[in-house]
């Protein structure tokens, strides 16, 4: 191959995520919450999920075998919901915030480690349910709207059975170009 040759397509780096996903009576109880939201206070459409390797840049290649390798070995675990937090940017507007139990930590470290991902922030489990550049005034009225919408999450234990690999260009906000690529079932 020539020096200036261009790599092959599938060398092209794009940005992977991966997500832990709730049992589908969990998913289906969080997206009730979630479209209440979106309806008074707008944002994009998405998925239930725990967040367990945030935006990295990879081929396809590294991105499919680290996540069959993350995949491999990693059980269904159980999460518990702390309380209804809002936060300071777009992806982490309204969330659940978890419960750092040993394994949610656990299953973070667990994937990080196997996609080499490294983060200055530390690993704050929560599962998002608005996207959206609120001002602060906005946030307190939807973390309110979250508990009239569901008033028993704090203190809700649901299970994370599932990972998915998910293409999220964090520059897409409207996440049309947002897309699994793969997912597993995690060990009962």
């Amino acid at each position: 191959m020539e020096a200036n040759a261009p790599k092959p397509a599938d060398e092209k780096k794009e940005v992977y995520s991966v997500w832990a996903l709730p049992e589908e009576d969990a998913a289906d109880r969080f997206r009730k919450v979630m479209e209440g939201l979106r309806s008074e206070f707008g944002g994009p459409k998405f998925d239930p999920h725990v967040t367990v390797v945030g935006a990295i840049k990879l081929t396809a290649d590294e991105a499919n075998k680290m996540f069959e390798a993350a995949c491999d070995g990693l059980k269904a675990y159980t999460a518990t919901v702390d309380r209804v937090g809002t936060g300071t940017f777009f992806y982490q507007c309204v969330f659940l915030l978890l419960r750092q139990k040993p394994e949610v930590m656990g299953a973070g470290a667990h994937c990080t480690n196997h996609f080499n991902y490294y983060s200055t922030i530390p690993y704050m489990p929560h599962l998002s349910l608005l996207y959206s550049d609120l001002t602060d005034e906005e946030k307190k009225k939807a973390q309110e709207k979250a508990y009239c919408l569901d008033e028993s999450l704090d203190g809700l234990n649901f299970r994370l059975n599932r990972l998915a690999l998910c293409k999220t260009d964090t520059e897409d906000k409207t996440l049309e170009s947002w897309k699994k690529v793969a997912e597993c079932n995690l060990s009962p």
